[in-house]
């Protein structure tokens, strides 16, 4: 039977989440050593009000080559992201003094840091609202904890630069009428105005850019940031979607991104208004 730590429950891996760990066993060592080289000395905080959620992630995040740090309430999130400046923060949504959808908020006024939530399964509001407030991703309460160290890692990748190869990964700018995207030091601008993105969003409008009149279908889009078959709610990559549209609209780009009725999504004029 699972054993249950404190809400976080510990699932057995078979049969498998994900259809990317469906391979040959040579392949999946591979591709853990790989990702071993990217996440080599990352250090993770975990804010979450449960002791025993944060030494389950402790122990499989370190397992996997990470550090971690852990903290039991909002305030104590953000003082010390301030002082030990971490790669990547794990926010529980429900937490004492300072929620962590607040937590969010804060740290985004200020900083990209990659952020991933933790939620209740009935927190689906919460969730679409982490994500447009600028989280990169959330897990849902029970968890594996592999299935976290999984979506850290790519968080971490994609943060890293070394996420899944697109045609513009051996470019150095993509520009697109008035958008511009500097790839080596992910930097967005639309007529020369920066615009400020997260790793995911940046990467999402990065697979977009990189192919002007086709359409991308979420699960396309979800295989370009995290790889073939993880697991991301359609919600999620709209939720990302919205978050783009609205950050380029005040900077005067209202065309940013096209809907395209059951099909997905491609990538706009990018011409402004008029």
């Amino acid at each position: 039977m699972p054993a249950n730590l404190g809400g976080a429950e510990l699932v057995p891996l078979a049969p498998m989440t994900f259809r990317s760990w469906d391979r040959e066993p040579k392949a999946i060592d591979e591709s853990r050593l790989r990702r071993d080289k990217v996440v080599m000395a990352k250090t993770v905080l975990i804010a979450d009000d449960d002791p025993h959620i944060r030494q389950v992630l402790a122990f499989a995040l370190e397992k996997a080559g990470m550090e971690s740090r852990g903290v039991e309430d909002g305030e104590a999130a953000l003082a010390a992201v301030a002082h030990q400046r971490p790669d990547l923060v794990i926010l529980d949504i429900n937490m004492p003094k300072m929620d962590g959808l607040e937590v969010c908020r804060r740290l985004r006024s200020e900083s990209d840091i990659p952020i991933l939530f933790l939620s209740s399964r009935d927190d689906e509001i919460d969730r679409v609202l982490g994500i447009e407030l600028g989280a990169d991703d959330y897990v849902v309460k029970p968890f594996s904890p592999r299935e976290v160290v999984a979506r850290v890692t790519a968080i971490l990748r994609r943060s890293a630069g070394k996420g899944v190869a697109t045609p513009a990964d051996s470019v150095g700018s993509l520009d697109h009428n008035g958008l511009s995207l500097d790839l080596a030091g992910w930097r967005a601008t639309w007529r020369g105005v920066d615009v400020a993105l997260t790793v995911t969003e940046f990467g999402m409008l990065r697979a977009l850019a990189s192919a002007p009149g086709r359409v991308l279908s979420r699960d396309m889009l979800i295989d370009q940031l995290h790889g073939p078959g993880f697991a991301v709610t359609d919600r999620t990559i709209d939720s990302h979607i919205r978050n783009l549209r609205g950050k380029f609209a005040k900077v005067g780009c209202d065309d940013l991104i096209e809907t395209r009725a059951g099909l997905g999504y491609s990538i706009g004029n990018c011409g402004g208004a008029g």
